[in-house]
């Protein structure tokens, strides 16, 4: 304990003076000058960019121009909205059928995850759509609607299952499976 440590060696040299990275020049006039135009005009196009649509009338299209159950409309109706009255869902629930109808294409060229995305939020959209156009049956058609909407249900998580794998020849038969069902559901609450 008596003894002291030795010094450690610099292993870089010390420099006395400070390094200039730049040389030192001087500044033009002339430059700077219309370095101060030229952002000028840069500021003056930006400005009259953003003003341009205003300018000429153009806006953005309205929301009930827009689509009405996309994936926008379908998390602020989902989360921030009330339910859609038993008629829209019923409409709605048409609409899901042709649009499954037109899906064939997709499952052709074998763009397994668009039709994934698509089964997903239709089938978000229907589980509560469902529930909704029930309160428009009268009690006769309430036991064959709970029963094909059951199958409904059933044979689009099958189907969403054979897409998930993908197994082509399994998801062909669900798929039609899902539009039987869902055609029968059309024809109860027509």
């Amino acid at each position: 304990m008596g003894t002291l440590p030795k010094a450690t060696p610099l292993t870089h040299l010390v420099a006395s003076t400070p390094q200039t990275h730049f040389p030192k020049r001087p500044i033009n006039v002339e430059a700077s000058s219309s370095k101060c135009r030229r952002d000028g005009r840069r500021e003056f196009m930006f400005t009259a960019a953003l003003a341009a649509p205003e300018a000429f009338g153009v806006a953005a299209a309205p929301n009930a121009i827009a689509e009405n159950w996309g994936t926008r409309s379908f998390i602020r109706e989902r989360f921030f909205e009330p339910g859609l009255s038993p008629e829209d869902a019923a409409a709605r629930i048409r609409q899901t059928a042709e649009g499954l109808h037109s899906m064939r294409p997709m499952l052709e060229a074998m763009s397994w995850k668009y039709v994934m995305y698509y089964i997903r939020l239709k089938q978000a959209y229907l589980s509560q759509d469902l529930k909704s156009a029930f309160t428009l049956l009268p009690e006769n058609r309430r036991n064959a609607y709970v029963k094909t909407a059951n199958d409904l249900v059933e044979n689009m998580l099958e189907f969403d299952s054979y897409i998930r794998t993908p197994k082509v020849y399994e998801s062909y038969v669900y798929y039609e499976k899902t539009l039987k069902s869902l055609d029968d559901l059309v024809a109860i609450l027509a």
